[in-house]
């Protein structure tokens, strides 16, 4: 699957670690929206409480039938289980930072399920105006990969690499591979923690923000492929009005940010990015 798209909104403070959709030029220099601090009860239940939100609801019930699988009256979106939190590989680990971990928090998602079967992440973050969902995603990669990582190694940090599109989990000294990326990376068995920074730094410390290559315009993102942004493109919903909050958008690009040394669309997970 492709990098994880993103609103502008989170560019910055997702920098090296997630992947952004742009929009609008105007849109696109937006000021970001901050990360959830911390996985609290509190913090999980407020995203929660969005998530399941009537307007919320609305949005899903268009995302869910913008392809005609389900008809928008029949769409009927729920939220089911617990909210988790979701961490990216941490760009201050990767430069070496001492004491990082090695992923930080990037938010929270809840599982969106429509009456049809299809299955959404609504990817929350804790906004200037508050909890908002800030983008939609299909598929459930965060709560696979997190019922994955604690069955593998319980207490552990579930947490993706998005460059490659490998999930991991880490905990004391090893890092295992939670998908045949992350495997392909680190081998069936996983690596020691030293071993992954060294592979990591190696990958990508000289691409973070303020590096050559970030100065040279690279890491804001590389020239989208003709399919990406068709891809993209097609994800997005029809036109129409949204509830507040919940902006629709469309025609929309893939780019590759911060860390990002691979090509952004590759099997490409479609989205739509909702504007917080």
């Amino acid at each position: 699957m492709a990098p994880r798209l993103m609103n502008g909104r989170l560019a910055a403070a997702a920098v090296a670690a997630t992947a952004v959709l742009a929009l609008a030029p105007t849109q696109a220099s937006a000021a970001p929206v901050p990360q959830p601090q911390a996985a609290t009860a509190e913090n999980l239940a407020a995203a929660g409480r969005t998530a399941a939100a009537p307007d919320t609801l609305a949005t899903l019930s268009r995302f869910f039938a913008r392809e005609g699988k389900v008809s928008l009256a029949a769409a009927q979106p729920r939220i089911e289980g617990e909210t988790v939190p979701v961490h990216y590989l941490s760009p201050e680990f990767v430069a070496g930072k001492a004491g990082a971990s090695v992923a930080r928090l990037e938010f929270l998602a809840s599982k969106a399920v429509s009456s049809d079967g299809q299955q959404a992440a609504l990817w929350t973050a804790q906004t200037a105006a508050g909890w908002q969902v800030v983008n939609i995603a299909t598929g459930d990669d965060e709560f696979r990969y997190a019922q994955l990582g604690a069955a593998k190694l319980p207490g552990g940090t579930v947490f993706r690499e998005p460059q490659i599109d490998a999930w991991y989990v880490a905990g004391g000294d090893r890092v295992l591979p939670l998908d045949e990326d992350a495997a392909t990376a680190v081998g069936a068995q996983g690596t020691s923690l030293a071993a992954y920074r060294s592979r990591v730094v190696k990958a990508y410390a000289d691409k973070l923000p303020g590096s050559a290559y970030g100065k040279s315009g690279k890491a804001g993102g590389f020239a989208p492929t003709e399919a990406t942004a068709e891809e993209a493109s097609a994800s997005a919903a029809r036109p129409g009005s949204a509830p507040a909050g919940l902006p629709m958008t469309a025609g929309a690009v893939a780019l590759a940010l911060g860390a990002a040394g691979a090509v952004a669309a590759r099997r490409a997970r479609r989205q739509r990015v909702v504007r917080a």
